[in-house]
């Protein structure tokens, strides 16, 4: 039960830097690791955390605003891996317009020490 309540208090972090545009909280939430792999919803994937970072930043720079709900599906964990499903609600302000997307997402965390970090992360758009 503890390692479940720590996977979702970084997963709840992954979405407060996500919703805040705080670039230092993302880097503190994933790994640093090239086997990372990041797919935002309707994109493609992207390895390693440099390219993970970038897609960050350029998200964060051209956003003026976010607003994140998210409703959790299902958490599963193992020794050194875990995973929560979930639906993301997003409404996003971007080049003076107001955008609200749903997507289905995956999140993959490893624990590495005492410390679970994201590995990886899937959004995949819901079609009304």
């Amino acid at each position: 039960m503890q390692d479940e309540q720590a996977i979702l208090e970084v997963n709840t972090a992954f979405y407060r830097a996500f919703e805040k545009k705080d670039l230092e909280a993302m880097r503190k939430v994933w790994s640093h690791g090239i086997a990372c792999i990041c797919v935002h919803p309707g994109r493609g994937e992207l390895k390693g955390w440099e390219a993970i970072e970038s897609s960050w930043q350029k998200i964060f720079l051209n956003t003026a605003y976010l607003e994140i709900d998210t409703q959790i599906i299902t958490v599963n964990n193992s020794e050194n891996l875990a995973y929560v499903v979930l639906v993301e609600s997003v409404l996003q302000v971007a080049q003076q317009r107001k955008q609200k997307a749903e997507s289905m997402a995956t999140n993959i965390f490893e624990r590495m020490g005492q410390q679970w970090y994201l590995v990886h992360h899937h959004g995949s758009p819901v079609l009304s």
